[in-house]
């Protein structure tokens, strides 16, 4: 069985290729926007974990004629309320991207059939600063150029309120899609 994983992050290539090759699964490095570099029709399933956008042509090309795409996508304004809290409110199209109906649309457009898709709002609670700057460190696109020192007020902040008030609440949303393509 040929089993391939792509990696559009340039640091995440190193990574995923030391835990998976032991595993016999090759790593290929792949830029967000290029093509996939795979063969027309070469796998009976495709998986995603959060991809940044979902090339839907590209998915349903390298599928077989009944072959499974499986994924968790990130939703619409996903834990927005610590990226406004930051960096302000953002405006209406970097909020509502990533709309499962919008992504349901674009692979029944590129000739996929939706079997499943299932979307969730998840809680998710900050019960101190510490819990904050570490998510800001490691989920380094959701603020981006995030340093303690940069936005030391607003921590300072947030810090007041999480005393006196509990945990900063905020929302990820992330929804569920299994796709298939028709039989030929």
């Amino acid at each position: 069985m040929l089993t391939v994983a792509t990696e559009g992050w340039p640091p995440n290539v190193a990574k995923a290729t030391a835990l998976l090759a032991p595993r016999g699964v090759a790593v290929v490095a792949s830029p967000e926007d290029a093509p996939l570099p795979f063969a027309d029709a070469a796998f009976d399933l495709v998986t995603s974990r959060h991809p940044v956008r979902a090339h839907w042509a590209e998915i349903a090309r390298v599928l077989r004629p009944g072959g499974t795409y499986f994924a968790q996508h990130v939703g619409p304004h996903s834990v927005f309320e610590l990226v406004e809290y930051f960096l302000g409110p953002q405006p209406e199209e970097v909020r509502s991207g990533r709309d499962p109906e919008r992504e349901r649309a674009d692979a029944e457009a590129a000739g996929l059939e939706i079997v499943d898709l299932r979307a969730e709002e998840l809680r998710m609670e900050f019960d101190d600063i510490a819990a904050v700057v570490h998510f800001l460190r490691k989920v380094v696109w959701m603020v981006p150029g995030f340093t303690v020192e940069a936005h030391r007020p607003r921590l300072r902040d947030l810090h007041e309120q999480i005393e006196s008030g509990g945990p900063f609440v905020a929302h990820s949303t992330r929804h569920l899609f299994e796709a298939r393509k028709p039989d030929a």
